[in-house]
């Protein structure tokens, strides 16, 4: 197994497949450009005996049940897998037998949403994000919001509108006030834009009235994935004050197929940038708990080739997602497995390392250029987004794929 895939044997990550015309689905994990699927793996008896664990756990439409065995039977399953494809293990090599009825090429399987969302928060997390923001509609100043720098600021999002990498999404209809107009208009939108983001899910969950503190916040995340948060700039800036985002954002948001589990992304993990105030007790902790994830955005207009518009970093992240947790939970909200915690916009320091089109293209002020000489302030219709993640060093490679979605007419 080649070390340069984000699929490589330091990674086995989690995921929900179905055959292409069946009503079959399966928990499957991924090597290289194999889907291998669990459920048959255990049915043939490869993976040893777990107390409480099933078959009939890796025949679901979702991860929740797997994740409600417990994050350590998590753990020892993804053990189990990796020693089982380790190169040398001669007697599942010499199992030709497996090829086509448990291992299949990616392309034979359609990748589900990997979790069945309860519940979804969005965060507001990234300092360059919120003060270039800030900027545009505040001024320096003002950039900042008074609490922003005392909590992880988040809203409640939409649940039933968050879909799979490849689901493609229509443009939203909504009311919004055009500078040049007195009263607002409605119609489709005119200021479609993505949000580069990443989202942990929720892998254990805490009773209502009990918080989560700092340090054991990690234990209750069963892993990453990328995460594009689409929204409807003048939609939201006519909606948003004062109870904050709505329809602007609840149409749709994009999630890539395969939770990356923090074990795979333990070597990555980095420092927190330094936090001035320092943060109240609950929330302080002299531990890194973020990861040098590298991701990259890409902006695809039809028929033309793709043009990678910003790199940025989950390292950028100011609250980690483990200050979202316990802040989430500080007041005794009880969070359920499959729970989705977006980032919000992770933006680095420099202008080719934001993560929306609001910030590369200045409130529509710089247009971007693209590879095929178009332009562009916002979205267009039949523009494909794609954003990619890995994290690297010298030895091994971890990434989660990507998540990407074309913008299709209003309807």
């Amino acid at each position: 197994m080649p070390d340069d895939t984000d699929f490589s044997l330091h990674n086995i990550p989690f995921g929900v497949g179905q055959i292409a015309h069946s009503n079959e689905f399966f928990v499957c994990t991924r090597l290289g450009d194999s889907i291998i699927r669990i459920d048959l793996l255990f049915a043939a008896g490869y993976l040893p005996t777990i107390p409480g664990l099933q078959v009939d756990v890796f025949k679901q439409a979702s991860l929740n049940q797997f994740l409600a065995k417990g994050l350590d039977v998590v753990r020892t399953v993804r053990k189990v897998l990796y020693e089982l494809f380790e190169s040398g293990n001669e007697s599942f090599a010499s199992q030709h037998v497996l090829h086509g009825q448990v291992i299949y090429p990616y392309q034979k399987v359609q990748m589900m949403l990997p979790v069945k969302v309860g519940d979804y928060t969005d965060f507001y997390s990234s300092q360059e994000h919120a003060y270039n923001v800030g900027v545009m509609f505040r001024g320096p100043e003002n950039a900042l919001m008074p609490n922003w720098k005392y909590l992880p600021v988040g809203y409640h999002g939409r649940a039933s509108s968050i879909v799979v990498s490849g689901v493609d999404v229509h443009r939203p209809h909504g009311q919004f006030k055009p500078q040049d107009v007195e009263e607002p208009v409605f119609g489709p939108t005119r200021q479609m834009d993505f949000e580069l983001e990443m989202a942990f899910v929720v892998g254990k969950e805490n009773d209502l009235g009990l918080s989560v503190a700092l340090e054991d916040a990690e234990s209750h995340i069963a892993g990453l994935c990328l995460f594009n948060d689409w929204s409807a700039r003048d939609i939201q800036a006519w909606e948003y004050q004062p109870l904050g985002p709505f329809l602007g954002k609840n149409f749709a948001s994009s999630m890539s197929p395969w939770l990356v589990t923090l074990d795979a992304l333990e070597p990555f993990r980095v420092a927190s940038p330094k936090q001035d105030p320092k943060p109240l007790p609950y929330l302080l902790s002299q531990k890194g708990h973020n990861f040098d994830i590298q991701l990259e955005l890409w902006l695809q207009p039809e028929g033309e080739e793709a043009t990678c518009i910003s790199t940025t970093n989950h390292k950028y992240l100011y609250w980690t997602m483990a200050q979202q947790l316990a802040h989430h939970t500080v007041n005794g909200c009880n969070l359920q497995i499959g729970d989705v915690c977006a980032s919000g916009t992770i933006s680095g320091p420099t202008e080719d390392s934001y993560g929306s089109m609001l910030e590369l293209a200045w409130r529509g002020t710089k247009p971007l250029t693209l590879k095929d000489g178009s332009k562009r302030s916002f979205l267009e219709d039949g523009d494909t987004v794609i954003i990619k993640g890995f994290a690297k060093n010298k030895n091994i490679r971890v990434g989660l794929g990507e998540v990407r979605a074309k913008i299709l007419p209003t309807v």
